[in-house]
This record gives structure tokens, sequence and C-alpha cells, in this order.
């Protein structure tokens, strides 16, 4: 996986890689810190401790991409769309401040709040869309983050500022989009980045920053115990960084989380609700461990390609009663 990656920095506070890809499409990233790396790995870092973690991520990443000519931004000509409420977390507005020195770029606001259909489960649709503030400027690059599954409030997100576009006669000149995501983040991004290009003569492209890695979705395919389709983003299978990948083996809990970022709205704004997603699940791992599954069947189920040997001899059952005691709080 690592050899599809280009090194554009490799630093402590931030490493940055491009995905190869062909010509034409967006480009995209994978962005490493030791502030998301934390997030994605222990899911007991929440509310406004999470939030600046990932807006001061955002902002050396922001650093990483103009440093290696892979951004170029103008502060009279950014607007920061912040799709609620997931895009909050990212703190893209205070992150953009925080690496550019900037004051003055706008914002603009869309709600877009997805569910499963009634008629098909393995549908999503959108729900709640009752907010929005999209004022843009007559030119303007827009800058925006998400966690993204099945990118359902992605897509439509994108579809109601580019109609606010045209509507007013603005001109988007470019899209770059911050993600803890699936790889419908770059595939969404492109059939957007299509339409843009056909409507707005200015435009000039797009980029998706993932952070830690570009991790797949947990779907009825998926061979896992634990897990729920549509929403989990795993670890197994996907495109990480080599800093993130290390970072697995500093504690045993942490390859085995059953979603690499959980639900990102309640992490931040609803700890009681998120803590209730994360108690439920080590519950149901604690009882796997009761039936007789070791940590390293576990192991080999949710993140095969790590070397479980590095663990030494981990006791589930253990593991499992320490993760809940931390969400007794």
């Amino acid at each position: 996986m690592e050899s599809m990656l280009q090194v554009l920095s490799k630093e402590h506070s931030c490493s940055l890689y491009e995905l190869s890809r062909e010509p034409g499409k967006s480009r995209v990233f994978i962005a490493s810190t030791p502030e998301t790396r934390a997030i994605c790995n222990d899911p007991f870092i929440t509310g406004t401790q999470y939030t600046r973690s990932l807006t001061a991520a955002c902002a050396k990443t922001l650093q990483a991409l103009k440093k290696a000519q892979a951004l170029d931004l103008k502060e009279a000509d950014t607007t920061v769309l912040h799709i609620l409420r997931g895009g909050l977390n990212f703190g893209l507005r205070e992150a953009l401040s925080d690496a550019f020195s900037w004051n003055d770029h706008a914002s603009a606001f869309v709600s877009a709040q997805r569910a499963r259909s009634s008629t098909n489960p393995a549908d999503w649709i959108i729900t709640e869309t009752a907010y929005s503030k999209l004022h843009l400027r007559k030119i303007d690059n827009v800058v925006f983050g998400d966690v993204v599954a099945t990118g359902t409030s992605l897509r439509y997100a994108l579809q109601q500022i580019g109609h606010t576009a045209k509507a007013s006669g603005s001109e988007i000149c470019s899209l770059t989009f911050f993600t803890i995501g699936s790889p419908c983040s770059h595939a969404i991004i492109d059939e957007i980045d299509r339409e843009y290009r056909l409507h707005f003569p200015d435009y000039q492209g797009s980029s998706v920053i993932y952070i830690e890695g570009i991790f797949q979705m947990a779907t009825d395919a998926t061979a896992m115990k634990i897990k729920i389709d549509g929403t989990d983003l795993l670890r197994t299978e996907s495109v990480l960084a080599p800093e993130f990948i290390e970072s697995q083996y500093e504690y045993p809990s942490f390859p085995l989380e059953r979603c690499t970022i959980y639900d990102a709205g309640s992490r931040a704004f609803d700890i009681d609700e998120y803590l209730h997603d994360v108690k439920d699940y080590w519950h149901q791992t604690m009882l796997l461990a009761e039936g007789g599954m070791t940590f390293k069947q576990l192991l080999h189920e949710r993140f095969p390609e790590l070397d479980a040997q590095r663990f030494g001899d981990t006791n589930l059952e253990t593991l499992a009663r320490a993760q809940l005691s931390k969400a007794q709080r």
C-alpha cells in the first residue's frame, strides 16, 4: 500500500503523502500528525479536546501543503464551508487563521444529516436540511471538512453550494476537502470536479486530504463479528500513513476499535451518546472474550496486516474491561 504514496514531507509535526492517480482527477493526499493519530486511536479523546486537536492538526497540514506547493489560497477569495454538524469538528476557519495568520476569510453553512432509508436500509437519504447560509464571494476557493462513510452528506452539500454559486453568479475556483473517511470521499469529489469544470470557467481543480489514511467502510460483506454497515471506518485493507500503522503498536486496543472515529458529531457535542456507542462495542468484545476469542484472533479479524507478536501476551477480556472502565465518566 505504501508504494502507492509519494512522500511530500516527513516531519514530526506533519507527514504528508500524495496518492498516485490518473491525470485530470482530484489530487489525493494523506496527512499524519501526532494529534490525529491520537484521535483515531483513542476513542476517549472527546469534546473540546477532540475538536481543538483536530483543528491544530488541520493547521499543520495546511502549512505542509503550502510548503509542498500543493496549496495556493488567498484570504480574500476563500470561504470555509461548514457541513453541520460533523464538519464543525475540523475547525478549518481557525486552522486557516492559525496556519496563515488570516482574519477575514468567509464562512458558509449547510445542514446535511443522513439517515437510513425506511424502504431500503442499505440506502441513505438526507433528512435534516433546515439550516443553510451559503453566501459566496464573486470568486471563491472552498475549504471544508467532514467525516465520510457513504458520502451522502458530502454529495448533498456540494450540490447545494454548486446551485448557489450558479444562481448568484459566483465562480468556484477550487475545492479543498479534509476528511477522516472512506474512498467515497475522492470518488464524489471527482464527480463534482467534472461538473464544476463544465460550469465554472475559472475552476482550477480539487484536493482531498485524508487524515491518517483512506479507510475502508464496513459493508454487509465485511467478515467481522461486530460492525455497523455503512458507518464504520476500518483499518484493514486501507491505504494508511506509515506513521499511523506504526502507532497501532503503542497500545493493544488501538487496532481493535470498531471504527476509526465512531460518530464524529456526538463525539464533540453529545458525549453521553458517544460513550454509550463506545461502551457497547467493548461490552460486545468482552462477551466474545468470555466465549473464548483471543486477542490474536480478534486482531487477525480486524487488522491482520499487523504483527501480532509485537503485542506480546495480551488478554482480550482484561483489555475489554479496561476500556469499559475508561468509559465510565
